[in-house]
């Protein structure tokens, strides 16, 4: 008896999964496996000598907070305009939605200079405060306002189209079992948006970790104080010191792959947990 192959109902993807690694290797593999071979250079008592240096450090830890800080206010106040947009009729309900996409469209340097403009002791918004004792331009808090900035519209676009499929006949049925708004909420639609809301924390979070241009205006960049870890880089690069630039970059790129790993997780068990 001959056996018959079976085919796939698409046909081409031999083809298209060809084209899908060598586009990959081109634009994602062959850049990291040199920035690895770039740090491998480096003998393991210089590697750890330019990644463990106070100002290397210190770099990491603002980069890191500070983008973590963001990633959850964006969550927060992220998942509050989806909810806005998607649930009520407002005016101006499109141009809100358009400015949604604004930290896309505007470039980095651009949103760097209007933030640092706003917030300095002579801006629209840094005059106010100032006074207060609150101090936002120059320092680490305006690092996380940068931060926050441009990594809203990653939560808001992938919270949004859960929000507008999701079934009203599940909220009528909790109402009709006696929920309150609160209970339907927490049980109903909380658990079904959560997939997407950490996929838009984990992408404004990994946005947030590499951002330069809109944050260099705002930071002050003072080493020990608001030297953000990609400013780092640059200088090594201007230094000529091609190996340690590397070096700081793989540790980033390590830390990153982890962070966006174990939220990849996290994702995976709330799916499964949900479907049971």
């Amino acid at each position: 008896m001959i056996a018959i192959k079976q085919r796939g109902v698409l046909p081409g993807f031999g083809l298209a999964m060809g084209f899908t690694i060598l586009y990959l290797s081109l634009i994602v593999l062959i850049p990291l496996s040199s920035l690895l071979f770039k740090t491998a250079t480096l003998s393991w008592v210089d590697f750890w000598g330019t990644v463990a240096s106070a100002r290397v450090l210190a770099s990491f830890r603002l980069t890191f907070g500070a983008a973590l800080i963001a990633a959850l206010i964006n969550g927060v106040f992220g998942l509050l305009v989806a909810w806005v947009l998607v649930r009520y009729k407002i005016p101006g309900k499109r141009i809100i939605d358009a400015l949604v996409d604004l930290p896309f469209a505007l470039p980095t340097a651009v949103a760097g200079i209007t933030l640092a403009g706003l917030y300095s002791s002579n801006g629209w918004i840094g005059r106010f405060i100032e006074p207060l004792g609150l101090k936002i331009a120059y320092t680490p808090l305006g690092i996380m306002v940068a931060m926050t900035f441009i990594g809203i519209p990653f939560v808001v676009r992938t919270v949004q189209p859960v929000l507008e499929d999701l079934e009203k006949e599940l909220e009528e049925a909790a109402a009709c079992l006696g929920a309150n708004r609160w209970q339907t909420f927490v049980r109903v639609i909380f658990p079904a948006i959560t997939p997407a809301l950490l996929t838009g924390f984990a992408l404004a979070y990994a946005r947030a970790i590499g951002e330069y241009g809109s944050v260099i205006f705002i930071a002050g960049n003072m080493p020990m104080v608001s030297e953000i870890t990609p400013l780092l880089i640059i200088t090594k690069l201007e230094q000529y010191d091609y190996a340690g630039a590397t070096a700081i970059a793989s540790v980033m790129l390590l830390f990153s792959f982890l962070i966006l790993l174990s939220i990849n997780l996290v994702q995976w068990w709330s799916r499964r947990h949900a479907e049971r």
